[in-house]
């Protein structure tokens, strides 16, 4: 019985609603082009789209139509079939700073204490706010081109890790990896 249900996609079909309607996707860029023919010019719409759960998972995607709304459909699509799973700390802040580069893009990132908030410029912040950090400090320098701009963001993000990662990666356990990160007062400290 159970294995009719599953072929007929009875519940596997609810829990893919439930984790679509989770998602949330914001329009970073839109951008119009023309193409120039004999009888004047045609029209087209780009899109650019991040998508996320608000929980550590994020993409972004690109779609081109005639019509905005039909763009920015492709573009959800595309952002939900390459999403990556981001490790947070505490659910709100990055494990550690990061880098990312893409084109002439270049963007910096650093966790942040408690209260902080978002603090990154356009197209970061989208991606940022989709992924569900709260606190972050962000920088972006070269390309302000939001294609490059939230390609930079995603491979620096790629490179997050956390301390479980760490601690399996070498063999430790996750106490010894906090443990180097600060002392409790706040001073990062070299236990050797």
């Amino acid at each position: 019985m159970a294995r009719e249900r599953g072929e007929r996609g009875g519940r596997k079909g609810r829990d893919e609603d439930r984790e679509q309607s989770e998602i949330v996707d914001k329009l970073v860029a839109i951008n119009r082009v023309a193409k120039v023919v004999k009888g004047g010019k045609n029209f087209g719409f780009a899109a650019l789209v991040v998508v996320g759960d608000q929980k550590g998972r994020v993409g972004f995607g690109h779609g081109k139509a005639r019509e905005v709304p039909e763009a920015i459909r492709k573009a959800t699509e595309e952002a939900k079939k390459t999403m990556i799973r981001v490790p947070l700390r505490e659910g709100r802040t990055l494990h550690h700073d990061g880098a990312g580069r893409w084109g002439a893009g270049k963007v910096y990132m650093r966790s942040a204490p408690a209260g902080t908030g978002v603090i990154a410029g356009g197209p970061m912040r989208a991606v940022f706010d989709v992924l569900g950090i709260r606190d972050v400090v962000a920088k972006s320098t070269g390309s302000s081109n939001p294609y490059n701009m939230v390609r930079a963001t995603v491979d620096a993000l790629k490179h997050q890790v956390s301390p479980r990662q760490i601690a399996s990666k070498r063999g430790l356990k996750v106490q010894d990896i906090i443990a180097r990160r600060t002392d409790g007062s706040g001073n990062a400290e070299a236990v050797q």
